[in-house]
């Protein structure tokens, strides 16, 4: 018997209508129509202005600061629910709160996991995103979670650059498995940065693990919130008799200062993708699209086709 495929519809919140427009671009499909009310006192209300009843129905949406972004996506969620939908996808590009995934101190809350129950109680039936902060986070869902890699993006630009000395390197200790990951496509050594906070987003001190001398050294992670860290490895990359460095990263959070930060430092270049919109325009940062890799996943999941496929570089 054949597979049956039921009509799908794209919808965006406000918070990623950019990126929302380029997938459903590179899918072939127009974005649906969902309008959001606002009350004089910031209340909002989404609500589809088209029939979605037994629809496959993708809801794009990063949950980057403000709150506001979260809690619109519950409420699209949960009236496409209400809309008698077949199937709910939230497209996530940026999971916020990733960051807070355990708990590294006493009475602090696991916002990652909070934010999966939220997801999951609203109605949705699975959850598409890219490059979490730690990919354990997959097992706060008992739904299924197709995590996408960035590396898929960023590997081909890499290679673009034909870099002669190649050395891959982790800002911290915890994204060593990360670069370990992205080397094996360049068949690159690894360098670590081992870095020592005396609290959030402000570092104590840092000492490199490894040789940089006369490399072209590529720094990886998964969130460039502040840029301090990566300023001040790259710092200490070049002092360590680096060629030259960059540094890579899948969301753009950017917060502050950061893209002065950015520009003040030693980078050639802060590689980024476009999960969070970019607050202001740098010419050391480019922006590498994720469209066209949401928009296939997409399509295989809608077919019944593999997500692994994708992750060939």
């Amino acid at each position: 018997m054949p597979l049956q495929f039921n009509p799908v519809k794209l919808f965006s919140g406000t918070g990623s209508r950019g990126l929302s427009l380029k997938i459903a671009e590179h899918y072939g499909k127009p974005l649906g129509e969902v309008s959001i009310h606002r009350f004089s006192d910031g209340e909002f209300q989404p609500s589809f202005d088209e029939s979605i009843r037994g629809c496959d129905v993708f809801l794009i949406q990063s949950t980057y600061q403000p709150s506001d972004n979260l809690m619109e996506l519950l409420l699209m969620v949960d009236a496409a629910k209400r809309a008698s939908a077949h199937y709910i996808t939230a497209v996530v590009p940026y999971y916020g709160l990733a960051r807070q995934d355990r708990k590294d101190k006493p009475r602090v809350a696991i916002g990652a996991k909070l934010v999966a129950n939220l997801l999951k109680s609203a109605g949705i039936h699975r959850i598409m995103t890219m490059d979490l902060h730690a990919a354990q986070i997959q097992g706060f869902f008992d739904i299924p979670v197709d995590h996408l890699d960035g590396s898929v993006i960023f590997v081909p630009y890499i290679k673009s650059l034909g870099l002669k000395n190649l050395t891959i390197a982790s800002p911290d200790m915890g994204g060593s498995y990360r670069a370990r990951t992205f080397a094996k496509f360049f068949n690159a050594e690894v360098v670590i940065c081992d870095k020592r906070r005396k609290r959030a987003n402000e570092i104590e001190s840092m000492s490199i693990i490894g040789d940089v001398t006369g490399q072209d050294v590529v720094l990886i992670d998964d969130i460039c919130d502040t840029a301090g860290t990566l300023s001040k490895a790259a710092a200490l990359i070049m002092e360590h008799g680096a060629a030259s460095v960059r540094a890579v990263c899948t969301h753009a959070v950017l917060s502050g200062k950061a893209i002065e930060t950015v520009e003040n430092s030693v980078l050639s270049e802060l590689i980024v993708t476009d999960t969070i919109p970019l607050k202001q325009e740098s010419d050391k940062i480019r922006v590498l699209s994720t469209a066209s890799l949401f928009a296939r996943a997409i399509a295989n999941v809608n077919e019944h086709g593999s997500i692994s496929d994708l992750f060939n570089v």
